[in-house]
């Protein structure tokens, strides 16, 4: 079955830090670019960072410093650290996979205090 899972979210206090993984099935993980969006309440989705198959990553203005986006291909698995986390962080976080056509998971739910 052809499916990304994530998990890793919650709630955490302002400053915080998380980690949010994402396993693929159905998948030949380590040939394709992952990444993770994020959709606050009212906005659009937007790209938080991504990671090629290289290896190349990038990030969105907003969480450079701050969150690191990795893989593993022997777990099929892409992570993403988000240290020194802000109330505007608070969102639903999703993994992407770019296999030609989208491949998105269910979301998890990142809630930041302030």
């Amino acid at each position: 079955q052809v499916q990304l899972v994530e998990s890793g979210g919650g709630l955490v206090q302002a400053g915080g830090s998380l980690r949010l993984s994402c396993a693929a099935s159905g998948i030949i993980f380590r040939l394709y670019t992952m990444g993770w969006y994020r959709q606050a309440p009212g906005k659009q989705r937007e790209l938080v960072a991504f990671i090629r198959s290289s290896g190349g990553t990038n990030y969105a203005d907003s969480v450079k410093g701050r969150f690191t986006i990795s893989r593993d291909n022997a777990k099929r698995t892409v992570y993403l650290q988000m240290n020194n986390l802000k109330p505007e962080d608070t969102s639903v976080y999703y993994c992407n996979a770019n296999i030609g056509s989208d491949l998105w998971g269910q979301g998890t739910q990142v809630t930041v205090s302030s």
